[in-house]
């Protein structure tokens, strides 16, 4: 018998390692498989978004080179095609990636115009906040090294487990979100 508030959930993880947001490095670019990858997926009620950093580091060309603008209109579309759907779309921040190769004092203030506008503009239903939830206290442009996979990017097991756990379940009580 089902208790009240229990329900069953399922979690479908459609990421790509070095997928960006805007342009193809590794496979089509979030916005081009959206629809097959998030949209199509049949019982899908909400939606978390954790895509920036990629498309922030990996700059190879000029024609790689993007701007906090595009990521956040790369985001407004993503929020609007999710709401055209009907589903709930919940914001993850851009974790930590200082000491990464690639990684500059520049990019890194891109990151945190970006996360800044995900926690505040409320264009999402909600949001996550994987940023603090990672980042080492005593240096926020860095994972915590308890978190650190080694290459300063990536998460570690630990990490991920703490990521996880961040997200609060009420918001996908009922299929209603928030």
């Amino acid at each position: 018998m089902a208790q009240p508030g229990n329900h069953r959930m399922g979690v479908l993880n459609e990421g790509i390692a070095g997928n960006k947001l805007l342009s193809g490095i590794i496979g089509p670019n979030a916005l081009a498989r959206f629809d097959r990858d998030v949209l199509s997926q049949t019982g899908v009620t909400h939606v978390i978004v954790l895509m920036g950093n990629n498309d922030i580091l990996f700059v190879f060309s000029p024609a790689d080179v993007v701007t906090v603008d595009q990521i956040i209109e790369g985001h407004r579309q993503l929020i609007r095609r999710a709401h055209a759907r009907g589903l709930k779309i919940y914001g993850g921040t851009l974790t930590p990636f200082g000491g990464f190769f690639f990684s500059t004092p520049q990019k890194e203030v891109m990151r945190q115009a970006v996360n800044t506008w995900i926690r505040t503009s409320g264009e999402y239903d909600g949001v996550i906040d994987f940023d603090e939830v990672t980042r080492d206290p005593s240096s926020p442009t860095r994972l915590l090294p308890l978190y650190d996979s080694g290459d300063h990017l990536h998460p570690n097991n630990a990490g991920y487990e703490a990521m996880g756990n961040a997200i609060d379940l009420k918001l996908f009580k009922n299929g209603e979100g928030h």
